[in-house]
């Protein structure tokens, strides 16, 4: 005997047992024959509990072959890109990154590599010996010595300048590398350049391909983190930690260092948490119906992907980055609470919580370039070290004692150097002078997983002018990074118009040997 028909909508079982008589009409609706189109459709079921109600009603409407086809459709084929977590090319020693990033260009004769040649031979003329180096020709004196102190630290004996007092006090975990040199003495090309190993915009950052290569271990946080400034973007801005040519599934996620990390993150009202499951599965299944027939859209999987994170981040995000929960002693090693070093200290302390929890590369930026010290350098420089080095110390010091440097690969610099000449202000004088871009020679440091502690490595000449023994460039600083991380440098690559491209591009790249432990 067939069961009749419920007349009243009061009586439709589904109806009662999800949301009334509302529920009834608005499925009832979305299966006539007026909804032509799939956006009419999530337009009409965006409410939650009414897009559930229609996943129990209606799933011979969707095709229920499909759907559950697309349900049991977890292991996705090789040419699928996501951020599951893959092998190694070898054994890595690194599991995460942090890279704190230096916009501006520090001078390296102020801060790490001292130069007594130019105390001796400070005012003595030297532009005509350098002048094809110059970006500002017009305001270029003589030579100039460093107006700070430097002083030895540590176990290592490693030099420091006065500048620096909270890092000169972990020196014996830093590998410095004096002897770096670049391509390019403009802020953008060089940024460019040892963001993503090349000197134009449209090639992706270095954590893109890092994340490309491996992945993540933990699916409920971005596998590549950005911490950029509440006071404003870098020099490049978002192009800083972009894709590329890479599946926009793999750019960098900015995420909030002061409120909510992201906005919108949690839903403008809280339902049942088995409603909210339903509406997430009927979500996921209709993304998998609409991207079966789209296949080769990169951006549709990583707007997809995006979409599936968000809600598992619901939870995870605030966790990760509630500072609430860190001890007093812990926020003062970090400097938060001073008004100098709360913001970057608050994004250091954000790093580490982001990096316990799985995350793959997490780059922190600062507004501007604050190290960029055309002009008294003898007040604009301290003016940046203040803001960092008692975060960055206190970052090195807490990963030490949670026994996470051992897997988590630290890294420290700008895009470039400094000159050693002055940059002469409107009346010439030394006193309010600063230093001029150096694309020949500057100073990085690296600390942490597979990273020899305490050693200086490489030379610069007598002045501090260019690299002179040693040198290492910014594509073997890139493949020594990937190294670290278990990927060849050489067979991390993408396939581009028939061109194998990588973060090393068509360049000469040598593991920087001597500063692994």
């Amino acid at each position: 005997m067939q069961a009749s028909q419920p007349t009243d909508e009061n009586s439709c079982q589904h109806c009662n047992s999800v949301g009334g008589r509302t529920t009834h009409r608005l499925a009832s609706r979305v299966m006539s024959s007026q909804v032509q189109s799939r956006r009419t459709f999530l337009n009409s079921v965006a409410g939650g509990v009414y897009g559930a109600a229609l996943a129990s009603v209606a799933p011979d409407w969707f095709g229920s072959k499909r759907l559950a086809a697309a349900a049991h459709a977890t292991e996705a084929p090789r040419d699928v890109y996501d951020l599951q977590a893959r092998a190694t090319h070898f054994e890595p020693k690194a599991k995460s990154v942090i890279q704190l990033f230096m916009n501006g260009g520090p001078s390296q004769m102020d801060l790490f590599d001292p130069k007594p040649e130019l105390t001796k031979r400070h005012g003595e003329s030297y532009f005509e010996k350098i002048a094809g180096e110059v970006e500002a020709p017009g305001g270029a004196g003589g030579l100039m010595r460093s107006p700070f102190k430097f002083a030895q630290h540590g176990e290592s004996g490693m030099w420091v300048s006065d500048l620096m007092p909270h890092l000169a006090r972990q020196v014996d975990s830093l590998a410095f590398i004096r002897s770096m040199h670049t391509v390019n003495l403009t802020h953008e090309p060089a940024i460019y350049k040892i963001h993503s190993g090349q000197m134009l915009p449209g090639y992706p950052a270095m954590g893109a391909w890092v994340t490309y290569g491996l992945g993540s271990e933990n699916q409920n946080l971005p596998a590549y983190v950005v911490l950029d400034d509440p006071l404003g973007l870098p020099v490049n801005g978002v192009e800083s930690w972009q894709s590329g040519f890479l599946p926009p599934v793999y750019q960098g996620t900015r995420l909030r260092s002061a409120g909510s990390p992201i906005l919108n993150l949690r839903p403008d009202f809280n339902e049942p948490a088995s409603i909210t499951r339903m509406e997430r599965d009927l979500q996921g299944h209709l993304n998998r119906i609409h991207r079966e027939t789209r296949s080769g859209h990169p951006e549709l999987d990583a707007r997809i992907s995006s979409f599936e994170l968000a809600a598992r981040m619901q939870l995870s995000a605030t966790d990760a980055l509630d500072l609430s929960q860190e001890t007093p002693q812990t926020l003062e090693m970090y400097g938060i609470g001073d008004k100098s070093t709360d913001s970057y200290g608050r994004r250091c302390l954000m790093a580490r919580r982001l990096v316990e929890r799985g995350v793959r590369f997490v780059q922190l930026f600062i507004n501007g370039q604050i190290w960029d010290n055309h002009k008294d350098i003898a007040k604009s420089l301290p003016g940046a070290c203040r803001r960092t080095d008692k975060p960055v110390a206190g970052l090195l010091q807490d990963l030490i004692q949670r026994g996470l440097l051992g897997e988590t690969l630290v890294l420290w610099g700008g895009e470039f150097g400094r000159l050693p000449i002055a940059q002469l202000d409107t009346n010439n004088s030394f006193d309010a002078a600063g230093r001029d871009h150096n694309k020949n020679a500057f100073t990085l440091w690296m600390a942490g997983a597979g990273v020899k502690s305490g050693i200086a490595y490489g030379e610069t000449d007598e002045i501090g002018f260019a690299a002179a023994e040693n040198k290492v460039s910014v594509t073997d600083w890139h493949a020594t990074v990937l190294h670290l991380l278990g990927l060849d440098h050489k067979r991390l690559s993408f396939n581009r118009s028939g061109l194998e491209d990588r973060l090393t591009g068509v360049f000469e790249a040598r593991i920087v040997k001597e500063i692994l432990a």
